[in-house]
């Protein structure tokens, strides 16, 4: 019998969440982005979106931490460590000054590198991408640089 690979889950809060999943290879699995309507909806989805991930082991979120609550008192629960991370975090890691200067740019730069990141996943292209499910492409991939799943950022990726 195999072990589960374990599996990081990014979340880009709000109540229209972005998710996205990598595993400890340091590739993305999935991506999505999730409309909860309202707290109370949001409260109650956590668990199902927490127990659909296989291997569960880390769960990075960005935004609202009032929302971040829902999500890191189950994952305290379940034993799984987190952390609630500010945008500037993910943003100076993975954009250039330029790309950080406005929250327009950097959600424009957002998209295109997280479709870079899909590519490199082996995953299809997107018809579309809204820009919460591809923030959270970036802040997981920020995540396994940060957890050493991958060891460097692919030369693909790095901002010039």
């Amino acid at each position: 019998m195999t072990t589960p690979t374990s599996s990081l889950l990014a979340i880009d809060l709000g109540l229209r969440c972005g998710l996205a999943v990598y595993t400890q290879d340091g590739l993305l699995r999935s991506y999505q982005s999730q409309h909860f309507g309202t707290r109370d909806q949001l409260k109650r989805g956590v668990y199902g979106v927490m127990r659909g991930v296989e291997g569960l082991s880390f769960l990075m979120l960005e935004g609202d931490r009032n929302l971040a609550t829902f999500w890191t008192k189950l994952a305290d629960k379940w034993e799984i460590p987190s952390e609630v991370i500010g945008a500037e975090v993910w943003r100076e890691q993975l954009l250039l000054p330029r790309e950080r200067q406005s929250g327009q740019l950097a959600k424009a730069r957002a998209g295109e590198l997280a479709r870079q990141v899909i590519a490199l996943s082996g995953l299809p292209a997107p018809t579309s991408l809204r820009h919460d499910a591809a923030e959270a492409i970036l802040i997981g991939l920020h995540a396994v640089l940060e957890l050493g799943w991958l060891p460097q950022l692919p030369a693909e990726l790095v901002p010039h």
